[in-house]
């Protein structure tokens, strides 16, 4: 997450949508009072000033914006213009799962990923009630329980969703590819069934992004 008071901006990371890159890009153009949450260069060296704040939620890099009421009001909130990134579903699913099979800290996902088949792994309670709980909107809900998101980046129409973004922060936005992986295309990783999981299971995102598994 990037919190900006000089240029009256909020990004929030949702999980595996391209945000590090993002982040990245914002930080070139950091002013020195931005608020820089996450493991980035620039972020790691301003963590003391985060240590600081006092927020009702958890200030991580992927923070939500009721996470960080208490470093900002609802009203302050308002203000800014507020955007994120999103990606494909079945896209995101196989992303999440290469990226757990790599991780060494103790939680429930990293163990089903490292122990368990893809379609095992998408199949599984856990990781259903997870991407049921937390659609793309959550991250964008403050406190009060209002959405606030000027801007859902589409992972897949980036030169589209950023010129917007850019004439609204005033700036072009250079954004790296990051944390890339040499996986094979996610629709091979997939059996209609499981096709139609995700279908079920992230129906709003689909229906709300115009996503679709075939081009």
């Amino acid at each position: 997450m990037i919190i900006s008071p000089g240029r009256s901006y909020i990004f929030v990371h949702i999980p595996k949508t391209g945000g590090t890159s993002m982040a990245l890009a914002l930080e070139d153009r950091a002013h020195r009072d931005d608020i820089l949450i996450g493991d980035t260069p620039k972020a790691q060296k301003r963590r003391g000033r985060v240590k600081k704040l006092r927020a009702s939620g958890r200030l991580w890099k992927h923070s939500t914006l009721a996470d960080i009421d208490g470093v900002l009001t609802p009203d302050e909130i308002l203000q800014m213009t507020c955007f994120t990134l999103v990606r494909n579903p079945w896209d995101r699913m196989v992303s999440y799962y290469h990226w757990l099979q790599m991780q060494r800290f103790d939680h429930r996902a990293v163990t089903l990923a490292q122990t368990l088949s893809f379609a095992e792994f998408l199949s599984h309670d856990h990781t259903q009630s997870s991407l049921q709980a937390w659609p793309y909107a959550r991250y964008m809900t403050d406190v009060t329980g209002r959405e606030q998101a000027d801007f859902y980046l589409r992972l897949e129409h980036l030169d589209e969703d950023l010129a917007p973004l850019a004439a609204r922060l005033g700036f072009d936005l250079e954004m790296p590819h990051a944390n890339r992986s040499n996986r094979r295309d996610f629709r091979s990783y997939y059996s209609s069934d499981k096709v139609d999981l995700v279908a079920r299971i992230s129906a709003a995102d689909i229906a709300r992004f115009g996503y679709q598994f075939e081009p």
